[in-house]
């Protein structure tokens, strides 16, 4: 397959080749057959692409990784963690405790495996951009749609972030201030509030010009969702099974929670309590929203690279443990957040669990302080998922470019205006990003890693019916088959009326 120039010269005698990185400085480097084998680096050595005379080697980007092993872990993680940790807990209510285990568990073995197949790719070629990675694989049309996928994907996952901004700020200030909420107070708009967070907080941390910095914003974000499981937790063994609905009518706003659920009141006794039963195995029409919803929560692949880039001495074995660590320690929150969420409300859970508190009692102060908690994290999160958005614009219009700090906070300016318009001007975005979310996700997860790896790893190493790429290939056919099921799920969901409030990303 021929390639432009400009873009990279490789030698097919397999002993070197060329390589014009993003700021247009060509580089070689030797490629040994016996490299390839290599389990811990492919085609990469310790110091990948190391230099003859011995000094520290320039990385695939404008400036050399700096970012550490631990920040690097905090990164990835911020990146899978999202908004869909509050959906998870209704998930395990329409699969069951076992079901919603075994999902949980092979969605995230097969997010590691992704990753396993794009290090190996960016090893073997050199590349450690996604976009550029599509380009080796099919030229043109490889870049620009990953290019596409992932500027539609974080887009999605950004304007689901600023919802929430634009939904649960105006309901903690007003619990706070002890508002009136029928007042018409600006502080109390919603769209007011999102441009104002969007303008001094997001927009500063967006215009930093290396990833890894954001490691701290990432490490504090992660420790409000550590709050927020801890509250989920506390709160299984506060709320006691069958309980007793907030009513607006009440006369005693505050009344205590515990005095509500743990009075002598036997008039509960004759209530159905099947639903404070756990069930391990359920199957009904809310099912099949499980596996988007699961899939969406790990979708973190077009910030894998650039992690990987920023990473200091990166090899491939060192990226590999960092995305293992990372999609561990989500996965073991993920679960924890919906079997404690489960077991506190059972059936009775709520597509978003906080919703869910909030008719037990909207003025509790510990869930009041996981909302603030939550919304400090989803703030922080969009920086890091805006990142691999303008490196895949830059890619896609500006691939021979050096850096511009004008290019890059213009491309920040915009996209962050056209997220805010997003979320403030649509009347209902639900159906978009669900589409965006069915086609975008399973590319980037199963299709696009399979497809190149397919494409990049050279026949006579690997030929296709050696077992790792026919695996690939079947990693590529589920994904395609995850695309059809979602897509068919929001069709029927729109043409039967249904609504559906599943989590996202």
């Amino acid at each position: 397959m021929e390639h432009s120039q400009s873009e990279m010269n490789i030698l097919s005698n397999g002993k070197s080749y060329d390589l014009v990185d993003d700021v247009g400085v060509s580089m070689k480097t030797p490629l040994e057959d016996d490299q390839f084998d290599d389990p811990d680096g492919g085609l990469e050595n310790e110091e990948f692409l190391p230099s003859a005379d011995g000094k520290k080697p320039v990385h695939f980007t404008d400036f050399e990784g700096k970012t550490s092993f631990g920040m690097s872990v905090f990164n990835l993680g911020n990146a899978i963690m999202g908004s869909g940790i509050l959906g998870l807990a209704y998930a395990m209510a329409n699969t069951g405790i076992l079901l919603f285990l075994f999902l949980l568990t092979a969605v995230a073995a097969l997010s590691s495996y992704s990753i396993h197949l794009l290090l190996k790719s960016s090893g073997i070629v050199g590349i450690r951009a996604y976009e550029q990675l599509g380009f080796r694989a099919f030229g043109i049309p490889g870049k620009m749609a990953a290019g596409i996928a992932i500027t539609l994907q974080n887009i999605g996952a950004m304007s689901s972030y600023l919802y929430i901004v634009k939904s649960e700020l105006p309901l903690v200030i007003q619990a706070f201030l002890k508002a009136d909420p029928n007042a018409d107070l600006w502080y109390l708009n919603g769209n007011y509030l999102v441009i104002m967070v969007s303008a001094s907080i997001i927009l500063p941390l967006a215009l930093m010009k290396q990833l890894g910095y954001l490691g701290y914003t990432s490490g504090f974000s992660l420790s409000c969702m550590v709050f927020f499981l801890t509250a989920v937790i506390y709160k299984k063994f506060q709320i006691l099974c069958p309980f007793e609905e907030f009513s607006a009518n009440s006369t005693e706003v505050h009344h205590s929670l515990n005095v509500s659920i743990l009075s002598e009141d036997h008039s509960l006794a004759h209530q159905d309590d099947s639903h404070c039963t756990p069930h391990m195995f359920t199957i009904n029409s809310q099912t099949a929203y499980t596996i988007p919803i699961l899939a969406f929560a790990f979708v973190c692949h077009p910030e894998v690279l650039p992690i990987y880039t920023e990473l200091r001495n990166p090899t491939k074995k060192k990226m590999q443990k960092v995305s293992n660590i990372s999609i561990f320690v989500m996965y073991t929150m993920y679960f924890l957040a919906a079997l404690f969420g489960y077991l506190t409300f059972y059936d009775k859970v709520e597509p978003e669990l906080l919703h869910t508190y909030s008719r037990i009692d909207p003025y509790d102060t510990l869930i009041l302080c996981v909302r603030v908690a939550v919304l400090t994290a989803v703030t922080l999160t969009v920086p890091i998922v805006l990142f691999p958005v303008r490196r895949a614009i830059q890619q896609m219009l500006f691939p021979t470019k050096s850096f511009s700090w004008l290019r890059h906070t213009i491309i920040a300016l915009v996209l962050l205006t056209i997220i805010n318009m997003l979320v403030i001007f649509a009347p209902n975005i639900l159906g978009i990003f669900g589409i965006i979310g069915a086609t975008s996700a399973p590319c980037l997860i199963f299709i696009f890693p399979a497809v190149f790896y397919i494409r990049i790893v050279p026949n006579d190493k690997e030929p296709m019916n050696s077992t790792p790429k026919i695996l690939a290939a079947c990693f590529a056919a589920l994904g395609v088959s995850f695309m059809i099921m979602s897509l068919s799920f929001i069709i029927n969901d729109w043409t039967t009326g249904s609504s559906n409030g599943g989590g996202g990303h």
